[in-house]
């Protein structure tokens, strides 16, 4: 185990967002399953700690604020001292080597590829694997394990509300064993990320045509309901069931795991469909999948930079590759959230429809 003894406390880093935490889980779950008798907590952000709800492979989870004084966090890092037998590290900042180095007898993680950035950082720990700005990020994480001798492929774990069929039955309004449905992301919590209400309207028309109740899901921002409001104007509202905004993260997971499609943008919801299993169709404009694709349940394998579609297991990736920028990987064509991404303006509905079609031919 390259001098590193067997840890009975281990404590992973991981200060992002929510989606970000969940391609930790891989990281989690082999450290579990390496170390058996080994106790793992995770520390995130405040917010994202949905992602570990119902995790068998997590102990406890600790959470900090995402914005704080230097007071603050010096307070958290005396709370977190030599805590644990390890620390994982699964970020190249500063602040989350901090708490890592302060947490650990022993520490590992990532650090920049730049020297001058990462010097002092590599001295402080142990083993070290060094940031690849182009990998996926799910296979980076996967590196930090390799440190410790644990080989594999990658599994994200998806949370759990420990709802069945009967509680999702409950919180749907109808029998979702007896009525086959989709779940429509239409908004990510960035604008850029945003396809068309009009793109939107044409697929839920269709998935009503194949038979199929549409239940929304989304966040509980005021924009982002707002965006919903409009993509469901002049849709047929008996076979639509808003869930937006009303139910968890793991919730949402035990929902998508009865669903029989799943249609989103790049946001959270839709790495987490991606690791239930669900069927997906997963739109992509200004980001790089290479980077930041969602890992399909199983046999992953990372994407391509840009193609116009790229299937990964139960994962149908679009992007619209007539524009020459994509993915540019920046905030939209005026470089802030806000901003429309004319990639996405532009990705036909025919082809999301199409998608989805194929899709759910394919699990019949």
């Amino acid at each position: 185990m390259n001098g590193i003894p067997p840890p009975r406390r281990a404590l992973v880093v991981t200060l992002r967002f929510l989606g970000d935490a969940l391609l930790s889980t891989p990281l989690v779950r082999a450290l579990k399953q390496r170390f058996p008798d080994c106790a793992v907590d995770v520390l995130v952000f405040a917010g994202t700690q949905g992602v570990f709800e119902g995790n068998r492979d997590v102990a406890h989870v600790i959470t900090v604020p995402e914005l704080t004084t230097a007071a603050d966090t010096l307070r958290q890092v005396r709370a977190l001292w030599r805590r644990y037998d390890l620390a994982v590290i699964a970020q190249t900042g500063t602040r989350p080597f901090l708490f890592g180095w302060a947490a650990g007898d022993r520490r590992i993680g990532l650090v920049s590829p730049e020297w001058g950035k990462s010097w002092w950082k590599r001295m402080l720990l142990d083993r070290h694997a060094v940031f690849d700005p182009g990998g996926a990020r799910v296979l980076e994480n996967q590196r930090i394990a390799q440190l410790l001798g644990i080989e594999g492929m990658p599994a994200v774990v998806a949370p759990t509300a420990g709802w069945g069929p009967p509680e999702v039955a409950s919180a749907l309004g109808f029998d979702p064993m007896a009525e086959p449905f989709a779940v429509v992301h239409p908004s990510p919590r960035w604008r850029y990320k945003q396809w068309t209400a009009a793109g939107w309207r044409a697929l839920i028309d269709a998935l009503h045509a194949r038979q199929l109740r549409v239940v929304v899901s989304g966040g509980p921002g005021a924009e982002e309901r707002a965006y919903v409001d409009s993509v469901l104007q002049g849709v047929e509202a008996g076979k639509n069931t808003r869930r937006d905004g009303r139910m968890s993260f793991a919730q949402t997971a035990d929902v998508l795991r009865l669903a029989s499609l799943y249609i989103g943008p790049d946001t959270a919801t839709t790495h987490l469909a991606a690791a239930c299993g669900t069927p997906v169709v997963a739109l992509y404009g200004p980001t790089d999948p290479a980077i930041w694709g969602p890992w399909p349940a199983r046999a992953g394998r990372a994407y391509e930079r840009v193609a116009p579609q790229q299937r990964r297991g139960n994962v149908l990736l679009l992007q619209n590759p007539d524009l020459a920028c994509v993915p540019c990987q920046l905030e939209g064509c005026e470089r802030h959230r806000g901003s429309h991404s004319e990639c996405l303006d532009r990705l036909p509905a025919e082809r999301v429809i199409d998608a989805s079609a194929l899709m759910l031919r394919s699990t019949e």
